[in-house]
């Protein structure tokens, strides 16, 4: 890896940061687990109660990165034509033109997206996996960087859908803002008094500058020890008795890429299992599914993973 260019574009990354922490205050470390998934190539499934600043720090996201961006409100009326666009009709010549739909951007908020049915849902899968749409038979590549971000909210079930474990599994991160601090809203209050501070957000990054971070990404070194280390949390999942769904070969890969945007984003061009460590709550708890027995005796899917974290030995 290029010495210079590395320590060009961590900056960067630390003024992306700086710049989304201006909006959203108190939630750094949400922020950074945000931007590491940006660098990393994967989505986020942000599962929070509402007005805590979901929508905003995607907006925030968008606006500091120079990126086109689009929101969707998923309702249970919405189709997959919706959101990946259809050909129109043109009366004139008799021939059809295609409107491209909302996922044509670069950052996608889809808001309440378990409130579509499956069916719609999917029409994110190719997007998220492939970062390219198949419409009416022909393959569409999207613009890079593409980033989906949807939110749900974990509190009201009326009229949702679950999302299934395939669509969950096409996350790299589930992510909780949560709500601030005291001191934390009071400042908040103050600084929205005559205007919220998303509206002054100035591009820090450019898209291409992201592109090419998720390149450096990709050659941020991995120990063999640690990849082992990645592969037994991993296997721990698949034969522990309170799970009935244990993590993916997917997961394995993503946990292996997460790792390598926080040790980019730490400013170290190495995996330590330190990066494993703090990625793994938040890539691999949505991947799991409890067995009855432990999903009604009140556990969480969050210390179970916690729980084989502890266990597994970390490689010196």
């Amino acid at each position: 890896m290029d010495d210079t260019a590395f320590v060009d574009y961590h900056r960067k990354l630390g003024q992306l940061n700086d710049n989304l922490a201006r909006v959203i205050e108190g939630k750094r470390e949400g922020i950074e687990i945000l931007t590491i998934a940006l660098i990393a190539g994967g989505s986020v499934l942000m599962e929070d109660v509402p007005g805590v600043g979901k929508t905003t720090l995607a907006k925030a996201l968008a606006k500091s990165i120079d990126a086109a961006f689009n929101r969707i409100q998923f309702t249970p009326d919405l189709l997959p034509g919706d959101i990946l666009g259809s050909s129109i009709y043109n009366p004139v010549d008799g021939g059809f033109t295609f409107r491209p739909g909302p996922i044509f951007c670069n950052v996608l908020l889809g808001d309440e997206i378990n409130r579509a049915s499956p069916r719609t849902q999917s029409a994110l899968l190719e997007a998220m996996s492939e970062q390219q749409v198949t419409i009416e038979g022909t393959r569409r590549v999207l613009d890079a960087p593409f980033l989906v971000i949807a939110t749900e909210n974990p509190i009201e079930f009326h009229g949702t859908y679950p999302l299934p474990e395939a669509q969950l599994d096409r996350f790299l991160v589930l992510l909780a803002l949560g709500y601030p601090d005291p001191d934390t809203e009071v400042n908040i209050l103050h600084t929205q008094r005559e205007q919220h501070p998303v509206d002054s957000v100035e591009p820090v990054v450019t898209a291409d500058e992201v592109v090419e971070m998720q390149r450096l990404v990709r050659t941020t070194r991995v120990d063999e020890s640690v990849s082992r280390y990645i592969v037994e949390i991993v296997g721990q999942t698949r034969h522990d008795h309170r799970l009935k769904l244990g993590v993916s070969p997917r997961g394995s890969l993503m946990l292996f890429r997460a790792s390598q945007a926080a040790a980019f984003s730490s400013g170290r061009d190495f995996v330590m299992p330190d990066d494993v460590k703090r990625m793994v709550p938040h890539v691999l708890a949505h991947r799991v599914m409890l067995t009855s027995e432990s999903k009604y005796g009140g556990m969480a899917k969050a210390d179970v993973i916690a729980q084989i974290l502890d266990e597994v030995k970390v490689p010196t």
